[in-house]
């Protein structure tokens, strides 16, 4: 064991007094950022009542939308004669065509309707007197042959009364309405319905074999026009999921988002040699054209879409010119800080030849200076492929306002699904080529 004498203990001291004599934000320093930490948490809680926020959510529609977004339901109704008799009728756009006869609507022979939601655990039998709902390993009658439908024996948990209707609750697989005239079923399954095709084409409700054996080989279904053609008219003017209007209005996101950052890109490249320091020796000029830029970046893309659109109309124009805006004054500044941290040796050397200053810019600075301006502007374009679909919604043009349009009904969440993966997939395509080109243009392996 080495025991240290007061003289050594003085001498250490003084040649590390870092570590001996901290002050005192070196001592507290972390517990104060702690502490500032939870000040914060606290009173972002109490200024947003987050409490209150949480309390009052609706939580359930969260599992209710995503469901929407996997799955498409079916809604006979049930309609009760004044004679007793059951009739059958569905929305006029079902997705299961114009003349839907299901196999699990089944009529019974006492002049019954039974419906199965889900198998033989989940159904409903529907009469002249009285509903039978099967769930949950019980059944409950409901009658309705009085003024208002009124539950026989307990209520359970799954089933809600209301003055005039009774709701039953089947979970995922559906649910049941009652009232004394008419019982609606909704039922629940997964997948897109009529994705292909619509009820509306001649390869409605076809097996994939018949079409493909239609397609290659069978009878003109439509006089003058091969089957092929007609499939994919069918398949691109689909009703039901718009597969034209949302491709075209994606492509048209794209190119919004391309021609606008190509347009600023063009633009912001020759202004900031002349925002740049040691470029343009000139104070005055070099302080315009920054707070220039700083103003084009300061006002966001959507506030520039929402003045355009009330200049232009709404469309893709406005939307190229909010991203042609933003990205001048992004990429300006990005630009000519760029330029303000190059080399001046080889500009000073080609200089010194007696070159022009084109000539001195062209070899001098543009050979530096270009694999970081094309990587800044593929990030940008990447970027804008995502802000594009933003602006889209407040009338910009492209996949954006279709988008919007689609929430706005709150009924068609698998539509916005179908179109939210689209945005997903253009979007991760875009990160990979841009990564691609970016590394390869500064020289570094892409991880």
């Amino acid at each position: 064991m080495t025991v240290i004498d007061a003289n050594r203990m003085h001498e250490i001291e003084q040649r590390y007094p870092e570590y001996f004599k901290r002050s005192f934000k070196q001592r507290f320093g972390g517990l104060m950022i702690v502490i500032g930490a939870l000040v914060y948490a606290i009173y972002a809680s109490w200024f947003f009542d987050l409490p209150k926020l949480l309390a009052d959510a609706h939580w359930e529609r969260v599992g209710l939308y995503l469901s929407q977004w996997v799955s498409y339901d079916v809604q006979p109704e049930f309609r009760i004669g004044d004679t007793g008799e059951i009739t059958v009728k569905y929305p006029r756009f079902s997705p299961l065509g114009d003349d839907p006869h299901p196999d699990w609507v089944i009529s019974n022979a006492d002049g019954s309707v039974t419906a199965s939601v889900r198998g033989t655990s989940r159904t409903v039998t529907v009469s002249s007197k009285e509903t039978v709902v099967t769930a949950h390993g019980i059944s409950v009658p409901v009658d309705v042959s009085s003024g208002a439908p009124k539950v026989v024996g307990p209520v359970p948990a799954w089933m809600t009364v209301y003055d005039d209707n009774v709701l039953a609750d089947l979970g995922f697989a559906g649910d049941v309405s009652i009232s004394v005239d008419r019982v609606k079923v909704r039922k629940r399954f997964l997948g897109w319905a009529n994705f292909v095709f619509d009820t509306q084409s001649p390869f409605f409700d076809k097996p994939a074999s018949e079409v493909i054996s239609l397609i290659v080989s069978g009878p003109e279904l439509k006089p003058g026009q091969s089957n092929l053609s007609l499939a994919f008219d069918n398949i691109w003017h689909n009703s039901a999921w718009q597969h034209g209007d949302v491709w075209t209005k994606l492509f048209q996101t794209i190119v919004m988002a391309f021609l606008g950052t190509l347009l600023g890109a063009l633009l912001a490249f020759p202004l900031a040699f002349l925002a740049a320091r040691n470029i343009t020796p000139n104070k005055v000029l070099n302080q315009v054209l920054k707070r220039f830029f700083d103003f084009l970046r300061s006002v966001d893309m959507l506030i520039w879409a929402l003045f355009l659109t009330r200049a232009f109309g709404p469309g893709p124009l406005a939307g190229s010119g909010a991203i042609f805006l933003t990205e001048t004054g992004t990429l300006g500044k990005l630009y000519s800080e760029g330029l303000e941290n190059v080399d001046n040796k080889p500009r000073e050397g080609i200089k010194s030849t007696g070159a022009s200053t084109v000539l001195t810019h062209r070899y001098g600075i543009i050979p530096q200076i270009v694999p970081v301006f094309v990587s800044q502007t593929l990030y940008q374009w990447e970027s804008n492929v995502r802000g594009a679909t933003i602006i889209g919604a407040v009338g910009a043009g492209g996949i954006g306002l279709k988008l919007w349009e689609a929430m706005r009904t709150n009924a068609n969440w698998e539509n916005v699904a179908y179109m939210v993966l689209l945005i997903l997939i253009v979007v991760f395509l875009f990160d990979m080529a841009s990564n691609a080109l970016r590394h390869r243009l500064m020289g570094t392996k892409a991880h």
